[in-house]
């Protein structure tokens, strides 16, 4: 499971490797979210002496908790879980012990990530940066964009000459 940006195919061929015969995926929802379609479907199709096989931890789970929740639920069901990349399988006498542990490090990693983000994008604020992309037009553009619409120009015209998308146009005109 994975987010749009990401790009599944390293994860699909692990899969495939490891013996995968169906695939569930929740491309474009994030991991975060209980709620995920392609989780939902592998939790309905699951049957006694299935193997849910994933990529690493963090693609089903997002939290320790959650993470042993769905351990349990398949442990309940009589479906043994591996991960791949973490080299984990509930087949084994240790396998809970060891996903306990790796999901709480992969939580640590994530928690890690998360505050480092939020850090950088407050120093960053602090020395007057915002995120995002960079605006498209200096102040005058934005000021001759709306002269000119109201004077009576399309926004295709007015795109054309300041060298604008017409969403952009759009956008000024109405601020």
């Amino acid at each position: 499971m994975s987010t749009q940006e990401q790009n599944l195919q390293l994860q699909l061929d692990a899969l495939n490797s490891a013996g995968a015969v169906k695939i569930f995926q929740d491309q474009g929802v994030s991991g975060s979210k209980a709620d995920r379609p392609g989780l939902g479907k592998l939790l309905d199709h699951v049957r006694e002496g299935d193997e849910v096989i994933v990529w690493k931890l963090d693609r089903i789970a997002r939290s320790t908790r959650n993470l042993l929740d769905l351990v349990d639920e398949f442990k309940a069901a009589g479906v043994t879980f591996r991960s791949v990349t973490d080299g984990i399988s509930t087949s084994g006498a240790m396998g809970k012990a060891m996903i306990t542990i790796m999901g709480a490090l992969a939580e640590l990693e994530r928690d890690q990530i998360v505050e480092r983000t939020k850090a950088g994008l407050a120093s960053a604020k602090e020395r007057g940066r915002l995120g995002g992309r960079p605006r498209k037009a200096t102040d005058a553009k934005m000021t001759l964009c709306r002269t000119m619409f109201s004077d009576g120009h399309s926004a295709n015209e007015i795109a054309q000459v300041l060298g604008l998308s017409r969403a952009t146009v759009y956008r000024y005109v109405q601020v």
